[in-house]
């Protein structure tokens, strides 16, 4: 599900079951991160699919990339993978105004 920028950070804030999913390049990362988001770079192919599926399935996931677009792929990889609870942030990193911390 694609939420917009307030409405991402908003249900987040409320959301005890809640796991933030960082799907871009370590090097992006290094520039700076949504706290306490895990990283799995989704230009990984196959061993993306591998990481993300041994998440567990019961976790409400909150993912976001630079601009919204790897995201957006990996939530719907990760619907097909029998994740229910997937939200795309977008815009990404480019317009997130909220939190930003180094890795």
């Amino acid at each position: 599900m694609n939420l917009s920028q307030e409405a991402w950070l908003t249900q987040l804030e409320s959301d005890d079951n809640a796991v933030i999913l960082d799907v871009r390049t370590e090097d992006e990362c290094n520039e700076g991160i949504i706290p306490h988001a895990i990283n799995i770079d989704i230009y990984k192919g196959q061993g993306f699919i591998y990481e993300v599926d041994a998440l567990d399935k019961s976790k409400n996931y909150y993912v976001y990339c630079k601009a919204g677009g790897r995201s957006q792929q990996a939530c719907t990889l990760m619907n097909q993978l029998g994740f229910e609870n997937t939200y795309n942030l977008v815009g990404g990193m480019m317009e997130w105004k909220g939190e930003v911390t180094t890795p």
